[in-house]
């Protein structure tokens, strides 16, 4: 999954540079949000946004299962594209951005292997190694963004 179809202004670069922590949403398979708290990383030359975490947690099964989605809301995962849409929204006092895309769940060694290097430059730290882990990455097709 690559392929960035936006291009984020200097200073929403620059935001996503901070460590900092996101509310990441995804669809439960009734259709209602689920929101969690997350740390991600940004990658402007993908486009990818990438949040680590297990195969059995309620956001990665959110995307590998069909959502009962609203009719408004596109691209509804199916057996044949498995995912959904997602979105990460970062907050620090009055600014914000949020990153919305398709999302899907990688088992892929060398994809968890990439996400782990950038979550430990931008956090300083490595991420937690539990058994069973997973990366969502989320192809970002749309930002919005306030006071950045």
């Amino acid at each position: 999954m690559t392929g960035a179809t936006v291009r984020l202004p200097r200073a929403a670069r620059d935001f996503l540079a901070e460590p900092g922590v996101a509310t990441l949403t995804t669809l439960r398979p009734d259709g209602t949000p689920h929101v969690v708290p997350v740390r991600f990383t940004w990658d402007r030359e993908s486009g990818l946004a990438r949040v680590l975490t297990v195969a059995t947690s309620r956001k990665a099964r959110n995307l590998t299962t069909t959502p009962a989605t609203p009719a408004a809301l596109p691209v509804p995962a199916t057996p044949a594209t498995p995912g959904g849409r997602a979105a990460l929204c970062q907050v620090a006092g009055f600014r914000w951005l949020t990153l919305e895309g398709r999302a899907t769940v990688s088992h892929d060694p060398h994809r968890i292997a990439e996400a782990t290097t950038r979550y430990t430059h931008r956090y300083l730290s490595p991420p937690p190694a539990p058994p069973g882990r997973v990366v969502i990455e989320i192809a970002v097709d749309r930002f919005l963004h306030l006071n950045l």
